[in-house]
């Protein structure tokens, strides 16, 4: 089912609102417990949901600026604004991370200012497991629905949160148990999936932010749907890539030289079709229509004259030749760094089968000396 920009807005600003409201419970919660807990794990847990809550904001800029439809600046729309966003997610968990993961360790090498955490800690720690996967299996919940990358990522730093805290939980658990240093270890692993969750966001948008192309295997399916369209022969300079949770395809297909252009645009426009039809992140489609395959062709077309420039040529060759006043219709066909040109004609110009023969040699020998024509044929009508 196709889901419009606003319904799109809508569904993720309801997911990240009340991941800010959990988020923001949560962050000052956990500080404040561990603080007075004497819980460094808790504490690390707590910036970690406060990043959390910050992300929860860039999630609402992003789509407040992602859903706003395509304009004179943006023919491609903005849904780009996710994915800077979530590279600056993937940044700020890196940067958070490090710093729990610096404070941590400097506890562990000096264990005198290791502490006892508090039994209030543990229930906080429990409440946030419970609390984040939910959260995480809500927000996930909307991701997939809406096909949205910047809030599935989003949801995954709320499933870190949850970990995190079982994580935390353990920690703080072998510490009362009589094992400080555990609250302090428990930090660091905290700080380890952080840093990873915020390279994994980070790494991937930067990808799709220049312009990497699909999966093979979706380029292999692309490519397969593309060559089952009737009147495709061939393609190439096949190119994929992705804009937030949009695919755009760009693609050459070749068609038989002789289509008129109308049927080739048909043909080009079944492609589409077919593509969009069955791939749910595609939406844009752009199909180059080739004669011939200029990706492997030796001889370019680019530098031959345009029709007006070659009809003239064409009358000046043929002045001598009174026939030609009588002509039709022209066709030019551009193939291998040539032109084949067909004429029309109408049959009264002809007093015999012979006259036909000499008069196609009398055009042909009279076009020789421009070298990018390869080919005249005469066609004569009623």
């Amino acid at each position: 089912m196709d889901i419009s920009l606003e319904q799109r807005k809508k569904a993720m600003d309801k997911a990240t609102w009340w991941g800010i409201i959990v988020n923001l419970v949560l962050a000052i919660g956990k500080l404040i417990i561990g603080f007075l807990g004497h819980s460094q794990a808790l504490v690390a847990d707590g910036l970690h949901s406060l990043s959390d809550l910050i992300s929860d904001g860039l999630v609402l800029l992003a789509t407040h600026h992602a859903s706003a439809d395509a304009d004179e600046d943006h023919p491609y729309g903005h849904a780009r604004y996710e994915t800077v966003a979530t590279i600056a997610l993937g940044v700020l968990l890196i940067a958070v991370g490090i710093g729990i993961s610096i404070d941590a360790i400097h506890r562990i090498i000096n264990p005198e200012h290791l502490l006892i955490p508090s039994t209030l800690t543990l229930w906080i720690a429990g409440l946030s497991i419970v609390s984040k996967e939910a959260l995480y299996q809500y927000t996930a919940f909307i991701a997939r629905k809406i096909k949205s990358k910047l809030l599935h990522a989003n949801a995954w730093h709320h499933r870190t949160d949850a970990i995190s805290s079982i994580v935390v939980f353990i920690g703080i658990t072998g510490a009362i148990l009589g094992w400080p240093m555990l609250d302090s270890i428990a930090a660091v692993v905290v700080a380890v999936m952080i840093i990873y969750i915020g390279w994994e966001l980070s790494h991937h948008s930067i990808k799709e932010l220049v312009d990497t192309a699909l999966d093979p295997d979706t380029v292999d399916a692309i490519k397969e749907h593309i060559l089952n369209v009737d009147g495709v022969l061939e393609c190439h300079m096949l190119r994929t890539r992705r804009m937030s949770h949009n695919a755009l395809v760009d693609v050459h297909i070749l068609v038989d030289s002789k289509l008129s252009v109308s049927e080739g645009h048909q043909i080009s426009e079944a492609v589409e079709y077919s593509l969009i039809s069955n791939f749910d992140d595609i939406n844009d489609v752009t199909v180059h229509i080739d004669p011939e395959d200029d990706e492997n062709s030796p001889n370019s077309c680019k530098d031959l004259p345009l029709r007006t420039e070659i009809i003239h040529q064409l009358k000046q060759l043929w002045a001598d030749i009174p026939e030609t006043d009588q002509i039709t219709e022209i066709t030019l066909h551009y193939l291998d760094g040539k032109v084949n040109i067909d004429i029309q004609l109408p049959i009264s110009v002809l007093t015999s089968i012979e006259s036909a023969e000499e008069l196609q040699a009398k055009i042909s020998s009279a076009s020789d000396s421009y070298e990018y024509i390869r080919h005249i044929n005469i066609c004569f009508t009623q």
